[in-house]
């Protein structure tokens, strides 16, 4: 029988970010012992819609109370129209049962590079203020088939290429980033102003918000969901994800989103005690803060003390060369991608954009299919036994 292993990748502790918000006052319960509709996980929110428990507008409602409340520090969203939320919300509630989808009535929000057809997207650029696209991204279509209620459009850093950032500040510390450049989806769910939200991920952009924020955030192999209708960076990488604050959040959308993996039920997880982690630390390991070093080491020590077996990997020295590959990649697509802002308004896009399109490396086309091959060939450089 083939070995399992399970690869463990951890940037953050979580635990003690998400104990600590609900610590907050706004998180103490009612005196009546009511729970804020507003506190609840996306799963269960759900489930109280489908069971006649709570209608989409009380939820809705709910959601807009602690965003007043709380948005003026955060500063999560890029647009939000109250009065459209509310309109939407009673026509959800008025649809015959028969026509419900899946996922009827559950808020989602939107990074500001998907687009969306009732809100603007304007991609954290002032070339793209007050842009309306003439109609929703493949993601959002498929959302709103389901039944989801598009919320409103949450920050990014300038065309999600997390070098110019937004305004927003993390809950749990409002003098520290809530990372990029998903930083509004992550914010707003990490400070129970939106159960779930979309993200997008070129290098770290879902999983490093998901981490400084303490939430649980999903970033897909890539290209099993549509990015038809989104602000593209690098297409080699470009991945769309999502965030919740557990686990069945996370599949809900994966079940709406068509993902499937491989059935192979002999191997099936059945629990921490006896499955095998795989810790990669990769060439840059040395370069990690100490707090990211000794959250690693804590995590694999606890999954030891629940009966997991953890092993380091030792990749061959080949794979010292991915993040140079990487870079190549993303400067060479990002020259593509950014060439339209930059032939209509130079002045007013990032630095690093410009360099991307001038090509201030001077990467020829030849290095760039270097690179591309390179890390399409990757795991063959790794020996099988």
């Amino acid at each position: 029988m083939p070995h399992i292993f399970w690869v463990l990748a951890v940037f953050l502790a979580v635990a003690g970010p998400v104990i600590w918000l609900w610590s907050y006052n706004e998180a103490i319960p009612s005196l009546s012992g009511r729970v804020e509709p507003w506190r609840l996980t996306a799963s269960v929110a759900l489930g109280k819609i489908q069971a006649d428990k709570m209608s989409v507008q009380e939820y809705a409602e709910s959601l807009l109370e602690r965003i007043k409340a709380r948005d003026e520090v955060v500063k999560a969203w890029a647009y939000l129209d109250e009065k459209r939320v509310i309109q939407e919300a009673r026509l959800l509630d008025e649809t015959p049962k028969k026509n419900r989808g899946p996922l009827h009535g559950l808020p989602i929000a939107v990074k500001d590079v998907i687009y969306t057809k009732d809100t603007p997207t304007q991609f954290n650029s002032p070339l793209y203020d007050g842009h309306f696209p003439k109609t929703d991204a493949a993601s959002v279509r498929i959302l709103r088939h389901a039944g989801a209620l598009i919320f409103g459009k949450t920050t990014t850093t300038e065309f999600a290429a997390i070098h110019v950032g937004p305004k927003t500040r993390n809950p749990h510390d409002l003098l520290r980033t809530p990372g990029g450049s998903s930083s509004g989806s992550g914010a707003a769910i990490a400070d129970f102003q939106i159960s779930m939200a979309l993200g997008i991920q070129t290098g770290g952009s879902l999983i490093r918000p998901a981490s400084f924020n303490g939430i649980y955030g999903f970033k897909p192999t890539w290209n099993p969901v549509s990015r038809e209708g989104r602000k593209i960076y690098a297409l080699m990488y470009d991945t769309l994800g999502w965030y919740g604050r557990c686990v069945g959040d996370l599949v809900l959308l994966a079940d709406i989103f068509g993902l499937q993996d491989d059935k192979d039920e002999e191997h099936a997880f059945q629990g921490i005690e006896g499955a095998r982690f795989a810790i990669c630390k990769t060439s840059i390991w040395p370069i990690a803060g100490p707090g990211t070093q000794d959250a690693l080491a804590r995590a694999a020590d606890l999954l030891r003390s629940h009966g997991a077996e953890v092993h380091e990997l030792e990749l061959p020295s080949v794979f010292d060369d991915v993040p140079e590959w990487y870079r190549i990649g993303l400067h060479t697509e990002g020259r593509t991608s950014s060439l339209p802002e930059y032939r209509v308004g130079k002045d007013q896009i990032g630095q690093v954009l410009i360099e991307h399109v001038e090509n201030s490396d001077n990467f020829t086309r030849k290095t760039q299919l270097m690179a591309s091959d390179n890390l399409g060939r990757r795991e063959a450089f790794i020996p099988r036994s």
